[in-house]
């Protein structure tokens, strides 16, 4: 049995117990448009604002039969170099340009990328691949629209799209210069590591998985549909350059883990951050837990870095610390 009384300190017990008073574990048990609800007045409730000098544009892609709702951010001091995708998550069900406002705006002020935040079609009125379909469109119309260098950034079920649209972009005359996937869920199997020792983490467990799995395709079997797993591609060559952070107390983290293998595996870049202490959608404790703020710093730091075309993390084995870095 995991002791998560001596993994998360106060700080973040106190996030948990804050976030828990909005939406609570058994959410799941509520109905879709319940959970919204719910979800939607706890994201306003950590609503941390825009940095000074960010504005945003809500608008749409593409012609009006095929176009999609995004918001782009943009600094005083733009940054021409690259652009940002950035996908949500919310468990293919939860969120949307709103949920995730303060975080863009932020990533925006501390790179000077703008960045294209993605509002793709939720489960389930919309089953999979809806939402990968949209996401793929965001990053074509992109590809159309920037000179930039484009970077894909997604959490959660974000970062699962992320990590399908750039499997599916290899061969695109404009693909992906880096992707940076906090705790995502790419269709790890579930007898790794942690899904076995964080069955029941705090903030999301094994159970809220399977219920997102089925309600987002509708109960359908697609094992060994690459769009919903990622980690189920036979090929992992030619990715783009990855960054993945992951929270030790949450079942998701293997994920990552067995992505970074399989990058390098197949002769690509890939570094694998595990943070400790940490749980599922800690993004929101940024601005109060101070293990958060310093991950935040490197998504940041990993978004800055792959926008201007850089790898910065070839360090000798000694210097690696205990986020289990690894390229």
């Amino acid at each position: 049995m995991t002791d998560y009384k001596k993994l998360i300190d106060d700080e973040t017990w106190a996030f948990i117990e804050k976030t828990n008073s909005y939406y609570p574990p058994d959410a799941i048990d509520c109905t879709v448009s319940q959970q919204r609800e719910i979800y939607d007045r706890m994201c306003r409730e950590f609503f941390a604002g825009y940095p000074q000098g960010v504005t945003a544009e809500t608008t749409i892609t593409g012609a009006p039969t095929n176009s999609i709702p995004i918001r782009i951010y943009r600094s005083a001091s733009s940054d021409k170099a690259a652009t940002v995708l950035y996908v949500h998550g919310g468990g293919f069900i939860l969120g949307g340009l709103d949920s995730h406002d303060d975080v863009c705006a932020e990533l925006c002020a501390r790179t000077g990328f703008e960045v294209v935040s993605v509002d793709y079609r939720l489960a389930p009125e919309h089953l999979h691949p809806v939402a990968f379909d949209d996401a793929l469109n965001t990053f074509e119309w992109a590809a159309r629209t920037y000179n930039s260098r484009l970077v894909l950034c997604g959490d959660s079920a974000g970062g699962n799209l992320c990590a399908a649209v750039a499997h599916a972009t290899r061969g695109h005359a404009k693909k992906p210069i880096g992707q940076v996937l906090i705790y995502p869920g790419l269709g790890s199997d579930h007898s790794r590591r942690s899904y076995a020792d964080h069955a029941e983490a705090p903030m999301l467990t094994v159970r809220d998985l399977e219920f997102y799995k089925h309600i987002r395709t509708g109960g359908v079997d697609r094992t060994g549909d690459i769009t919903l797993y990622p980690l189920a591609d036979a090929d992992f060559s030619n990715l783009p350059p990855t960054v993945l952070i992951t929270a030790e107390c949450d079942p998701l983290s293997s994920d990552g883990e067995a992505y970074r293998d399989r990058v390098i595996a197949a002769g690509g870049r890939a570094v694998w951050f595990e943070e400790p202490g940490l749980v599922h959608g800690y993004l929101r404790a940024r601005h109060t837990v101070g293990r958060a703020r310093a991950s935040f710093t490197r998504m940041v730091d990993a978004v800055s870095a792959l926008g201007k075309g850089e790898w910065i993390w070839d360090i000798p084995a000694p210097l690696k610390n205990t986020t289990r870095p690894s390229s």
